[in-house]
């Protein structure tokens, strides 16, 4: 359920920043920008701090090695799907959703991994201890 939250939240963070959609920020900033720079500012800046967030405790958590391996699985599971048929490669849409959902969930488990792992391991992280 925790990591569920964590992921729906990354998701949202993720997806309302881009999506092949005009229901984005970027497209929306990009549009209103001259009309209304300060409401433009005050929502990259809502959003930044929401990645920076995220980023910080993926850093944190399973740093950036961990993070090219979370993506590197992501992506071979893409290339399977692939490889059997399972999506179109050529199907840029999709294939910017799967992305924007991938990048996602590296976010997502990044900030479950100490928790994922205690639960594994049993073992707690230092910043753990008051917990």
């Amino acid at each position: 359920m925790a990591f569920g939250l964590r992921l729906l939240f990354a998701l949202i963070l993720v997806l309302v920043t881009y999506n092949p959609t005009s229901f984005n920020y970027i497209s929306w900033a990009m549009a209103q920008y001259q009309i209304n720079l300060s409401i433009v500012v005050l929502n990259g800046l809502i959003l930044l701090i929401g990645y920076i967030v995220y980023l910080r405790a993926t850093f944190r958590s399973i740093g950036p090695m961990g993070m090219i391996l979370a993506a590197a699985v992501l992506g071979a599971v893409v290339w399977v799907a692939a490889d059997n048929g399972l999506l179109d490669p050529q199907n840029s849409t999709l294939m910017v959703w799967i992305g924007l959902i991938g990048i996602s969930l590296v976010l997502a488990v990044g900030l479950s991994w100490s928790h994922i792992r205690r639960r594994i391991s049993g073992q707690s992280d230092m910043d753990d201890v008051g917990d």
